[in-house]
């Protein structure tokens, strides 16, 4: 099985966590088609039928990936992975 691009991984994260949140304050049809839309891609993306599978194995990958950069999560790499889940 292909691994996804950690990058990519993290938006998707974000964006899932940002419409959870979205929805949890103002709950719209709209917000709701988006989120529903991040949840079968990340889904997809980590080989899962469960969202909250997906969000624990994306979390896993993206540890996984911050373990083996060196230096990962310094102010010199403001890129870098902070180490809180984005599991919502």
């Amino acid at each position: 099985m292909l691994e996804p691009d950690p990058k990519v991984v993290r938006e998707l994260l974000t964006r899932y966590a940002s419409l959870r949140i979205a929805q949890a304050e103002r709950e719209t049809p709209e917000a709701a088609r988006e989120l529903a839309d991040a949840s079968y891609t990340l889904c997809v993306m980590m080989a899962t039928t469960s969202v909250h599978d997906a969000v624990r194995k994306a979390d896993a990958l993206l540890l996984a990936k911050g373990r083996t950069a060196p230096e990962a999560g310094t102010a010199a790499d403001p890129d870098a992975e902070s180490g809180l889940s984005l599991a919502v």
